[in-house]
């Protein structure tokens, strides 16, 4: 089972590497690419029809990278909204308000670890070891 993490651009960095640092301490097999949905959309529905279980997509302004991934795919997506301008709430709004029939599950704004759980719960219900894991970590936060 793999994830691929996506940013719209390399400034969104800071954000990927909460999400890569949660996937590694639960081992999680992941890719991580930058392709901005505006920039170069034929690279985005190309990672999109890829092999992978979950894709989490980081995105700021206007947002559309993760509801472009999930125009593309049937596989679940994750929306993780960046505070680059008027706080994030821009990005939020974006990513949450797309039209019915295209869903995307969105965390809050910069919130790149609960994107990864937020992954790492759907590979769960498929892997018992990565339950146990999720079961484990959520323990030791009630510790």
């Amino acid at each position: 089972m793999k994830v691929l993490v996506v940013t719209g651009s390399k400034s969104d960095s800071h954000i990927a590497e909460k999400v890569t640092s949660v996937l590694d301490e639960f081992g999680v097999s992941y890719d991580l690419e930058v392709a901005s949905a505006h920039r170069d959309p034929k690279k985005v529905e190309e990672l999109a029809k890829k092999d992978y279980d979950v894709f989490i997509a980081i995105a700021g302004l206007s947002a559309a990278l993760p509801g472009v991934i999930a125009a593309h795919t049937v596989k679940p997506v994750i929306g993780v909204p960046i505070s680059a301008k008027l706080g994030g709430l821009d990005a939020l709004l974006s990513i949450a308000q797309l039209p019915p029939g295209v869903p995307v599950a969105t965390v809050g704004i910069d919130n790149g670890k609960n994107a990864a759980l937020l992954a790492i719960e759907i590979l769960a219900l498929r892997d018992e070891r990565l339950r146990k894991k999720l079961e484990d970590y959520r323990e030791r936060m009630r510790g």
